[in-house]
């Protein structure tokens, strides 16, 4: 019976990456669609969110069955619960990578504001900080932690400026107002994915070190310092086989 627990948590861990990978290559795609105007890849964006639908009901229904069929405690009990809630804040990432592909055909004539607008530097910021998160989900190094956070609050921060020349934009030249309306959604779906890539991080130190970090203003762990720029990101781990 034990070994049995064992491989079922096993298999959860296994889902939940997979789930995390899955998310973070949508994100990226939708990212990048939206970046190029790539109209055909935001539409495989569109279809892809099916399987991530379908593995979200896989990881609850397996969280449910371990539940029903064992007692778990301490640790593992901390795992399955922190599981749930990864689970549901990547099926909210999916729709959110879905949402920003949604806009891509409409944007795809006015790229070239994206960069006058700042945007462009947001977009990578928030793909960073997904294939920063689905990271340290794998390797479960909290002293990464503390970047999640900070990069957040940039993104939050950098995200607020594009918004605000976009509608000072839209009082000066009335044309482009449903384009810089879609731009504003866009930069809302951003902050979003910022958002759940720091309930993910806080998930994870709920997991390692059995703290509740959930309102507070961080984590206290060890700061870790960053030098801007994609290449500087924590490597993306590939997709494990599911058990």
């Amino acid at each position: 019976m034990e070994r049995h627990f064992e491989q079922e948590l096993d298999r959860l861990n296994k889902r939940i990456l997979k789930m995390g990978n899955l998310v973070a290559e949508q994100v990226h795609n939708s990212l990048d669609a939206l970046l190029t105007g790539n109209i055909e890849l935001a539409q495989q964006v569109i279809e892809v969110d099916n399987k991530v639908d379908k593995l979200d009901v896989k990881i609850d229904k397996l969280c449910q069955r371990i539940f029903a069929l064992n007692q778990p405690v301490a640790t593992d009990l901390r795992l399955i619960m922190s599981a749930l809630k990864m689970n549901n804040d990547l099926e909210r990432m999916g729709d959110h990578a879905v949402n920003i592909a949604s806009k891509v055909e409409v944007i795809s004539e006015y790229r070239e504001v994206l960069g006058e607008l700042k945007i462009t530097e947001v977009v990578h910021l928030v793909d960073l900080i997904v294939k920063d998160v689905i990271t340290i989900l794998n390797s479960r190094n909290t002293a990464f932690v503390k970047d999640i956070f900070t990069l957040a609050n940039s993104i939050e921060d950098k995200s607020h400026a594009a918004s605000a020349r976009i509608i000072d934009e839209m009082m000066h030249k009335t044309e482009v107002i449903v384009v810089a309306t879609q731009l504003i959604i866009v930069l809302q779906t951003i902050e979003r994915l910022a958002a759940y890539s720091t309930n993910i991080a806080e998930s994870i130190i709920f997991i390692v070190d059995g703290k509740l970090v959930k309102h507070k203003n961080g984590y206290s762990g060890s700061p870790v310092e960053r030098e801007g720029g994609e290449e500087n990101s924590l490597p993306l781990q590939p997709n494990p086989e599911e058990g």
